[in-house]
């Protein structure tokens, strides 16, 4: 094993971040119950992460890597769920949880969306931040592969933060409305915030990747740019905004994820 590894603190911060993201997923559901939509879960996948990056540092080995990962976690995990809870104040069920309990009994909904939201996002959430587990596992020094993840998770940020505010933006202006979005970064990809939030992962697995055994997370970040770009991200919403008006002439001349020079038409 690398320098500084330790198998039995990587058994006891797996343990413990799979408890806290049970925890974090069964409060979830109780809320979500309580004001009578699923789409709660949404505000809280980010702050699983942030849970899960503190418990994996409290529970590790404390190195100035896993304290690292916990306060970049923090402050994207922090700003997304934040984000969220302002988009979804006042408004009812997200459609995309509204055309999955439509194929359910009413009176078999919860028990459903238990199962298939809640402890499928809770699962995700635990394997997506491996990364931040193993690194907790490990006490080695920061080097040249960590100050790479740093400036990816930089460049995810921004690009995440920058393109909510322009749509948001976007979407307040009343010159604007029935348009598609397609300034800003929103000209050079679909979805410049699920690229950003993909990059995020990407240099969080950089960084833990500057010690062994963090390299052999990798499936995390693939499993996350997989859930953004191809399952519950920008093809589901795709789905539902293929028919608006402009819609498919800008997918015509815009790339769907990573962000390059839009087609001349």
């Amino acid at each position: 094993m690398g320098e500084g590894f330790s198998l039995g603190t990587l058994g006891v911060v797996l343990v413990g971040s799979a408890l806290a993201s049970l925890l974090a997923m069964a409060v979830t559901a109780v809320l979500a119950k309580r004001a009578g939509k699923v789409a709660v879960v949404d505000i809280t996948w980010g702050l699983v992460f942030v849970l899960i990056g503190w418990v994996a540092y409290l529970l590790g080995q404390q190195s100035g890597r896993s304290l690292l990962l916990a306060l970049l976690v923090t402050a994207w995990g922090g700003r997304l769920a934040w984000h969220i809870r302002g988009r979804a104040l006042g408004r009812g069920e997200d459609p995309r949880y509204e055309t999955m309990l439509s194929q359910v009994p009413e009176d078999r909904r919860f028990r459903y969306a238990l199962v298939r939201v809640f402890g499928t996002q809770g699962v995700a959430a635990w394997f997506v931040s491996l990364p931040l587990q193993v690194a907790a596992a490990t006490d080695s020094r920061l080097g040249w592969v960590a100050a790479l993840g740093v400036l990816v998770y930089l460049v995810g940020v921004t690009f995440e933060a920058v393109g909510d505010a322009q749509l948001k933006a976007f979407k307040a202006d009343p010159d604007t409305q029935g348009k598609v979005m397609d300034r800003g970064l929103w000209r050079y990809t679909r979805h410049p915030n699920y690229f950003g939030d993909s990059a995020v992962w990407w240099g969080l697995w950089l960084l833990a990747a500057g010690a062994w055994p963090g390299v052999l997370t990798v499936l995390s970040p693939v499993l996350m740019t997989y859930f953004l770009a191809f399952a519950t991200g920008a093809r589901l919403l795709e789905s539902q905004m293929a028919e608006r008006p402009g819609y498919r002439a800008y997918m015509e001349r815009t790339s769907m994820f990573l962000p390059l020079p839009p087609k001349r038409r």
